[in-house]
């Protein structure tokens, strides 16, 4: 790895968790890589120290009084305008971000839809991608992988699951595949009793076992909708259809993701909670190089368990497998009712099971239809969205309906 040539690197989603362990990855690596462009959301301060460190080109933020404090905060940190990148905002900034020349390798770790126009540019200029972003598979996955295909560019999965599986599936022959094997924590919920969970408040939601991330994803592994749109995700990425991909709960989180093949062989990626070994991979693949993660001690004992998902009590799961069978539009609708409802949620004006109420009973009211650019997406999300925020703030006024009712039918 030390003769390999350098990557330059435009880390979109710079200051959120991976983000920042991305660029931890290039702290101990500086001989491989170089960042040319960070982009970051509302996080100033955070991006401000990371200019001072690795000193990009181009830094984006999400609004134009973003750009105002990052100025005022790099001009307190005393740092010469000359060596100022070139400051920017908003869907343009993102988008010229992955378009220059020098740079060779995206990091897609933005939240929601907001990253899917970069990452999609980025894609049709066949630079690599490095996807953390689900919503950019969730929202535009035929989209997005007819240009992948087009341009001849490999999407290298960052979330730890489908880097298990893009580890394991080098291991095989493609077509003696027989299905996928995601693994679930089961989140702060997994043994809570199903009559118990219209009481949980966000902060309980907010407890995962296993891992530390921002808040909708927390929210959406405690409701395993995070599941299932992993199962979409892989869906597009390893061209699998949502019957062969099989969700199985495994508190411990050691085993990220099996393969079975049609010999009943099941091979299995495993290795430490980190999400530096997943990134690290991304950006090194072809090849291996040492992480900065701790190994498994295989002279410790230990215990692993597997389990399957209560679909009944975790409906968004199921949910997820429906609107991937179903095809057109539903996810991109599923994905933006889901953000709103979590965004009630947090906020405590919706109550935990109404976040599947709400879904449910938004993909019901917008039609599925077959989105051919990144702006019909964009507008298909635009709509679900206004109906979902429609569902929260009326909900008490739907009589009949499943959130009336507080019954889910999916």
């Amino acid at each position: 790895m030390a003769d390999a040539p350098m990557k330059t690197l435009a880390v979109l989603g710079s200051t959120g968790s991976i983000g920042t362990n991305t660029l931890d990855v290039v702290r101990r690596n500086r001989h491989l890589y170089q960042v040319y462009a960070l982009v970051a959301g509302h996080n100033v301060d955070t991006l401000c120290s990371q200019i001072l460190e690795f000193r990009p080109k181009l830094a984006a933020v999400a609004t134009s009084a973003g750009v105002a404090r990052l100025s005022d905060c790099l001009t307190a940190a005393g740092l010469p305008r000359t060596d100022w990148p070139q400051l920017g905002w908003g869907d343009a900034a993102r988008v010229e971000a992955v378009r220059a020349v020098e740079v060779d390798t995206v990091i897609s770790a933005i939240v929601g839809v907001a990253g899917l126009e970069a990452t999609y540019e980025a894609v049709c200029l066949g630079k690599r991608v490095g996807l953390a972003n689900k919503e950019v598979l969730v929202s535009g996955g035929a989209l997005v992988m007819e240009a992948a295909r087009r341009h001849g560019v490999e999407l290298l999965p960052v979330d730890s699951e489908h880097n298990g599986a893009h580890q394991c599936l080098r291991a095989g022959n493609r077509e003696q595949v027989a299905k996928l094997i995601l693994t679930a924590s089961g989140g702060p919920f997994r043994n809570t009793p199903a009559n118990e969970l219209a009481f949980v408040t966000p902060a309980q939601a907010l407890n995962h076992p296993t891992w530390k991330m921002g808040n909708r994803i927390t929210i959406d592994c405690a409701t395993l909708m995070n599941k299932g749109f992993e199962v979409i995700e892989a869906c597009w990425l390893f061209d699998f259809a949502p019957s062969q991909v099989e969700v199985v709960v495994h508190p411990q989180s050691s085993v990220h993701a099996m393969i079975e093949y049609t010999d009943g062989s099941v091979l299995a990626q495993i290795c430490a909670t980190d999400m530096r070994m997943p990134i690290q991979y991304a950006l090194t693949y072809p090849d291996r190089a040492e992480a900065p993660v701790p190994k498994i001690n295989w002279a410790e004992a230990r215990k692993w368990e597997f389990m399957p998902p209560d679909f009944e009590k975790f409906p968004l799961l199921k949910l997820a497998y429906q609107c991937q069978e179903a095809g057109g539009s539903a996810t991109c609708t599923l994905n933006a009712a889901d953000e709103i409802a979590v965004e009630a949620f947090l906020e405590g004006r919706i109550g935990y099971l109404a976040i599947a109420e709400i879904v449910q009973e938004t993909l019901s009211r917008i039609p599925s239809r077959t989105p051919r650019t990144v702006g019909d997406i964009l507008e298909i999300d635009r709509e679900s969205r206004e109906m979902a925020r429609v569902l929260v703030s009326g909900s008490s006024d739907q009589p009949g309906s499943a959130l009336d009712s507080g019954i889910v039918t999916a």
